[in-house]
């Protein structure tokens, strides 16, 4: 049986490639195959979820798209402020489909027993908390937060209500970031001691410049609404409407769309509750179209000793104008070697170990002794080392590609939605999705405030 899974698995053109004389793609390739044969199972009427998108601007629309793949799962509303967006989901969806401007009234809604919350982030919070006293599970985009004041009190109401509730940072679903958590915590790179995380883009839509349409104003958008959340209220404004993440009082900047991913791939591998200390800097270098956050950041991170890691070090950085172009990476560097992921589906380790000898010689201060000390220290360091202490160990490259048609997306969607009919954990519940995204915003607070934030990660609040 297991035999005719895999020659089906192959006929579906999985591709793993996972190189190492020690290592065995085998554990990868099961689990791809469970993912696809629970995919596949059959859908009894009582196991229908019907879903509604509230915001279905571009992640709102491509996370119905990803939700829509799992069997047994169908859209009965969409919620948005926007009265195009609402006509684009009937033109996909069907003109039966319920639509609104009031997420209340999909929150009422008997018919509907999961919501996707895809709205600008000064929305999240309070919106999920309404669905999760409402019944609803609870699918929140992140950052789950808009401010560091409402991670406690969301964590509490979905703890009180028992509601499902699932962070929508894919990571934690990615096979590859599983691949890699396996192998860190074998020791493939010894001790961790520092890691690299960047996101670099090169356009105008990668800096978030993006198309509005001809027909945005006051009366096609509830501008009320949008901005109800805010003690500063604006007149009607397209660019604060269309392009919301250039904006602290609807979004949270670089940090909390980008690095928040980050943190969650590097919480996930090391499975730590977050860092203590965080600082950021930061500039407004090229993107000057009346935005107020920065287009190139860079947060110093430090992660303390813990019973689930060493101390470590974190550098993150997001450049939206970066000749580097289009490039992400998350890469951990330990003391035996390194693990390189380049992106949801894929990462290198480089292992490489210093011999036990420590040499001598070359930059060195050995040259700048007497001749008689130099021949003594040779024969002392002879007598102590043999000659395979002093050759450094073979360096070994491992790659893992995750299978072909793997989707981290649809598989953090196929998670949440077998929580809801199994009752089994969440992959990503509010504490864990609060731990990626309260050190993302401390590093908004300490450029804005440029100073050191302090942060418990146990207690998750400010010190």
């Amino acid at each position: 049986m297991a035999s005719d899974r895999r020659k089906f698995l192959k006929q579906l053109g999985g591709t793993i490639i996972l190189t190492s004389a020690s290592l065995t793609s085998l554990a990868a390739q099961e689990e791809h195959e469970r993912r696809i044969l629970q995919a596949e199972k059959p859908i009894t009427p009582n196991d229908k979820i019907r879903i509604a998108a509230i915001g279905t601007g571009i992640m709102g629309f491509n996370d119905t798209r990803s939700a829509l793949q799992i069997p047994g799962v169908e859209l009965a509303g969409a919620c948005d402020l926007y009265t195009g967006r609402l006509t684009r989901m009937k033109e996909l969806y069907g003109n039966d489909l319920f639509t609104t401007r009031n997420y209340h009234e999909i929150l009422e809604r008997k018919d509907i027993d999961a919501v996707i919350i895809a709205t600008s982030d000064n929305w999240h919070s309070r919106i999920a908390i309404d669905a999760m006293r409402k019944g609803k599970a609870v699918y929140s985009e992140k950052p789950m937060v808009h401010y560091i004041s409402e991670g406690l009190n969301e964590i509490k109401v979905q703890q009180e209500t028992k509601a499902v509730f699932q962070v929508g940072s894919q990571r934690v679903s990615s096979l590859a970031f599983a691949k890699a958590k396996e192998l860190y915590k074998a020791g493939a790179i010894g001790k961790l001691n520092s890691i690299q995380a960047s996101f670099s883009r090169q356009s105008a839509l990668g800096a978030w410049q993006y198309t509005i349409p001809l027909d945005a104003s006051a009366d096609t958008v509830d501008w009320n609404t949008f901005q109800a959340t805010e003690k500063t209220k604006y007149a009607y404004d397209s660019n604060r409407f269309f392009r919301w993440r250039n904006y602290r009082e609807y979004g949270t900047g670089v940090a909390g769309d980008l690095f928040v991913h980050l943190l969650t791939g590097i919480h996930f591998i090391t499975d730590s509750k977050g860092p203590e200390k965080i600082y950021s800097v930061g500039d407004l270098v090229y993107w000057k179209d009346g935005r107020n956050v920065p287009d190139v950041m860079t947060g110093i991170i430090h992660y303390g000793e813990t019973p689930e890691h060493p101390a470590f070090q974190v550098s993150l950085q997001v450049n939206f104008i970066s000749g580097e172009g289009e490039v992400g990476y998350t890469r951990m560097v330990g003391s035996e070697g390194v693990i390189d992921i380049s992106d949801d589906s894929g990462f290198t380790i480089h292992k490489r170990k210093m011999p036990v000898a420590p040499g001598y010689g070359g930059w060195d201060s050995f040259d700048t002794y007497p001749k008689a000390m130099q021949q003594a220290i040779a024969d002392d360091y002879n007598k102590r080392y043999t000659d395979a202490e002093k050759q450094s160990p073979k360096e070994e490259t491992t790659t893992y590609q995750a299978p072909e048609g793997s989707d981290s997306s649809r598989d953090h969607f196929a998670n949440f939605f077998d929580s809801m009919r199994t009752g089994k954990p969440v992959v990503e519940d509010a504490v864990f999705g609060f731990r990626a995204a309260a050190p993302a915003l401390c590093c908004n607070e300490s450029y804005f405030q440029n100073k050191v934030i302090h942060w418990d990660p146990v207690n998750m609040k400010l010190i």
